[in-house]
């Protein structure tokens, strides 16, 4: 990988090279294949589905399914934008990524009416788009949404044996799941090729140059496209950065990730704590948590509102680990719970139906890509070594991770993906269209028979190999601004140090003694003079430097329904 940093200007050559599968580690077919052919976007009305205002245009940018047969099977990525606000200042394309993985930024282009972002507005191009898997983007699905959604269900800080059997049965169902409803397109869905599907966006927008701004997954995914195609970057900022370690992806990440949000967990209790008068939970961290743990037997005894048992109570109260901003919420809804009034806690905690399909579609993206990018133990028992291990420091948020990482146990292999593949396509023929859907032809077969082929000749011909190892050599890549909170939770502080060893040339700020995840254009006027400086001038800051804290939450804080009306800068999963 190294040497492919100096290369960086050949772009799709480089491209074509690399892993059709990096969940299985092929290295690509000796024979380069043909660069795909990129269109450029056409832009229009937005879908109503979209649900964004008339001020919004969208397109669909045409991407190939596997890079190395550029020429095989398309899926179309859907994509919006509004153009710089002030025509004679513009740039150019400042594309954006929350995360996730299984995070959309379509709404991103609205963010220019923020005032923190209006500046930056003027200047570039705000465009946002779906990745492949991600809302009409080629959407993946691995369970019906109604059951995804099911509640109240129940959560174990310290789990029963009986309990882990239960949560190792539905991971394993999900993972055949994904594997029925994907078939053969399931390896497909992977960090490498989120990087290159956003260089076929950049060249679909007409950039010679990638101005890109990823949070969180986006910081991942961001830095291997840097890796790979160093002299497309123009200016790129990372945003609360995960380890790109190869030894982190994603197993260590993820116990890591466990460890942090004890520390933001501690952070709210002593918050709640030292207003007590107003929230009347306890003058200690210790007599905040007791509240809590009696809440959370009680709805698993009574589930709140019919709605709302422990998993749904500790998925909302995760929350205080991404973003200050719910820490007044969640201490207001616990309060009023504990005073008799369950209300609060069930508008903020319980599930809404029509969000069903969304969170679901989201969930089979995050479990797809994170387990197609590296190799996860198959042995149960170390999950249940490591995880055990780890709730004994960090009991918050280390089981339910564990649940939802653990369909990577037993994900198939590439190999598999393709026989099942092909077993759908036959069968599908076989027993003739259904009702309103065409019945799949003899290309649909051969497809998928290609697949096969393919899938075990690069199995026959190359070794296999573990995630991209993410580096850049010096000058390969101009400056890269770097963005990371002291005590975030869900992406620790010491990924970006790493982040920043591997990237030459880079600069790192620290939003000193806080936690949100998610700082660009937010709060922090500090922070902010950076990321501005960085973007509408090119203006880089020492190789490390330092913001002091944002302010801490007031207790009169907004409502839910005011809170959700701010546009998120990061996709989160619990």
């Amino acid at each position: 990988m190294r040497a492919l940093a100096l290369y960086g200007t050949i772009g799709s050559l480089v491209l074509s090279a690399l892993a059709t599968a990096p969940a299985d580690g092929a290295t690509g077919a000796s024979a380069a294949p043909p660069a795909p052919v990129v269109h450029p976007i056409s832009f229009g009305r937005c879908a109503p589905v979209e649900h964004l205002p008339s001020t919004v245009e969208c397109g669909t940018l045409t991407v190939p399914l596997d890079y190395a047969r550029p020429e095989g099977k398309k899926i179309k990525l859907t994509v919006s934008r509004i153009r710089a606000t002030a025509p004679k200042e513009r740039q150019g394309a400042l594309i954006f990524n929350p995360g996730g993985p299984g995070g959309s930024s379509m709404e991103f282009p609205l963010y220019g009416s923020l005032p923190e972002w209006r500046r930056t507005a003027r200047a570039y191009d705000f465009v946002g788009y779906a990745p492949r898997g991600v809302g009409r983007s080629a959407p993946l699905s691995c369970q019906d949404p109604e059951k995804f959604a099911k509640a109240p269900s129940d959560s174990q800080v310290h789990p029963t044996e009986a309990f882990k059997r239960h949560k190792t049965a539905q991971a394993k169902a999900y993972a055949q799941g994904c594997a029925r409803r994907a078939g053969a397109d399931l390896p497909f869905y992977n960090s490498v090729n989120n990087a290159r599907d956003l260089d076929m966006l950049r060249a679909g927008l007409g950039e010679r140059k990638l101005t890109f701004m990823g949070a969180s997954y986006g910081t991942y995914f961001g830095a291997v496209y840097a890796t790979l195609f160093p002299g497309h970057v123009r200016r790129m900022i990372f945003d609360s950065i995960v380890d790109p370690d190869p030894r982190q992806i994603w197993y260590r990440n993820n116990l890591d990730q466990n460890v942090s949000f004890e520390g933001r967990w501690n952070d709210w209790r002593r918050w709640v704590a030292k207003h007590h008068d107003v929230y009347r939970l306890g003058t200690s961290a210790q007599a905040v948590q007791r509240a809590y743990d009696t809440v959370l037997q009680q709805v698993r005894k009574h589930p709140a509102g019919g709605k709302v048992g422990p998993a749904q109570l500790q998925a909302s109260f995760l929350n205080v680990g991404y973003n200050d901003a719910y820490w007044p919420l969640r201490a207001k809804a616990l309060a009023e719970y504990v005073r008799g009034n369950p209300k609060p806690l069930t508008t903020q905690a319980a599930a809404h139906r029509e969000d069903a399909a969304d969170a679901e579609n989201s969930n089979a993206v995050y479990t797809a890509v994170e387990c197609n990018d590296a190799a996860w133990p198959r042995d149960l028992r170390t999950w249940d070594r490591d995880n055990t291990d780890v709730a004994r420091v960090a009991p918050f948020a280390t089981w339910d991770n564990a649940w939802m990482n653990l369909p990577c146990a037993f994900w198939p292999r590439p190999a598999d993906s393709a026989a099942d593949g092909l077993t759908a396509a036959v069968g599908k023929a076989a027993d003739g269209p259904s009702k309103g859907t065409p019945a799949p032809g003899g290309d649909d077969i051969a497809e998928a028979a290609r697949q096969v082929a393919a899938t075990e000749a690069d199995g026959a011909l190359h070794r296999r190999h573990g995630p991209v190892d993410i580096r850049t050599a010096p000058g390969a890549l101009p400056p890269v601004l770097l963005l990371a909170a002291e005590r975030d939770g869900a992406t620790p502080y010491p990924g970006a140090l790493e982040l920043q060893r591997r990237l030459s040339g880079s600069s790192l700020v620290t939003e000193q003694g806080s936690g949100t995840h998610g700082i660009a254009l937010g709060d922090n006027a500090c922070v902010n003079k950076y990321t501005e400086a960085y973007l509408l001038d090119g203006k880089m800051p020492a190789h490390r430097v330092y913001c002091g804290p944002r302010a801490e939450p007031r207790p009169d804080a907004q409502s839910e329904r005011s809170l959700r009306s701010l546009k998120p800068h990061v996709a989160v999963h619990p």
